[in-house]
């Protein structure tokens, strides 16, 4: 990314991400992530996110452990709530981010007592050696790549044999055109409210399913799809949709990549 452009979206992600009522001044905020947002803002994003959070530590975390601790990168990390709760674990987190933020970015993890590595690193451009992490997960974040092949390839540079990539809380369509019409809508939305489209790095957005074939097919991935549980009220959102005969809404499937 060309550095007038990172700085251009950095600005605007920050105007964006400070209006939604992202972060806070009380250092409590950041250790109850994400099962708690003492803010009250922002309570139903993350408690989903507390959902894909312990169906990834119970369900999928386990099968790699194998009574010892791992190397794990945590891309798109933003303050580090992630990787200070896999230290607990007694991992070995790094914590990648394009932010520096004090309250939203790297900078805010500085409230957490768990020692844990923080990079300030793109996607595509990640400064570590060949075989050095158990697995790459992607934080809620896989979806701000603008190449998912560059982005991948480059992670799959750094995995140790065996390694895994799991990809938590980008939205996933069964169709690119749904994933599309998203796109569209959403960035209508940010202009009327933001004054921006909130695409300076073109990020793609989304997953649908003919991507993640043809990534599977074209990088040698082998992916295993897990689909937590979000209550009856989101089990039921695609049912409304066909009634409404609106967009199909997108899923929040956890994707566990590794290599063929």
């Amino acid at each position: 990314m060309l550095a007038a452009e990172r700085q251009r979206f950095l600005e605007d992600y920050g105007r964006i991400r400070q209006a939604e009522g992202r972060g806070s001044d009380d250092p409590a905020y950041y250790l109850a992530l994400p099962y708690q947002d003492l803010t009250g803002r922002l309570e139903a994003q993350w408690r989903m996110r507390a959902r894909t959070y312990r169906f990834f530590e119970t369900r999928i975390l386990p099968r790699m452990e194998r009574d010892r601790p791992l190397d794990l990168l945590d891309l798109g990390a933003g303050c580090g709530w992630m990787s200070y709760r896999l230290s607990l674990r007694g991992h070995r987190a790094v914590a990648v981010d394009i932010s520096t933020d004090a309250r939203d970015g790297l900078g805010a993890a500085r409230h957490y007592d768990s020692k844990f590595s923080r990079i300030h690193a793109e996607f595509d451009q990640l400064p570590f050696a060949a075989q050095s992490f158990d697995a790459a997960l992607f934080n809620a974040s896989l979806h701000y790549s603008s190449d998912y092949r560059a982005t991948l390839r480059a992670v799959k540079g750094c995995l140790r044999p065996g390694g895994r990539i799991v990809i938590l809380d980008s939205p996933v369509y069964r169709l690119r055109e749904h994933g599309e019409m998203m796109r569209r809508e959403r960035h209508q939305q940010f202009f009327a409210r933001y004054g921006t489209e909130s695409d300076h790095i073109r990020s793609i957005e989304y997953l649908d399913l003919p991507t993640i074939v043809s990534l599977a097919r074209d990088i040698g991935i082998q992916w295993r799809i897990h689909k937590p549980w979000y209550g009856f009220a989101w089990h039921l959102r695609p049912f409304k949709a066909r009634l409404k005969a609106t967009r199909p809404p997108s899923r929040f499937w956890i994707l566990e990549g590794s290599f063929a």
